[in-house]
């Protein structure tokens, strides 16, 4: 029985890997735009930008700081735009 699922098991990781694998870098880089918009979305009270939402927006702000420094290099500025975080 274990060598049945096992072998079930090992098809469809191959057919996963069949049809996910041309789109694995197209579908990574989409997520990483989806995650850096997010951030400018929470951001943008402290970057200066106007939430109407910053009140329920505030509340995801530290699960961003681990990721806010390789994000603000991506966004092309050298040092944190925030003067309360400093990273760099």
């Amino acid at each position: 029985m274990q060598r049945i699922a096992r072998n079930w098991r090992a098809f469809r990781d191959g057919l996963s890997q069949f049809y996910h694998g041309p789109y694995r870098q197209t579908l990574a880089r989409e997520q990483r735009t989806e995650d850096d918009f997010f951030t400018l979305i929470v951001l943008g009270e402290a970057l200066g930008v106007p939430d109407p939402a910053a009140y329920y927006s505030m509340e995801l702000m530290p699960f961003l700081y681990r990721d806010f420094h390789a994000w603000h290099r991506r966004m092309g500025m050298p040092r944190s735009p925030l003067e309360n975080v400093a990273c760099c």
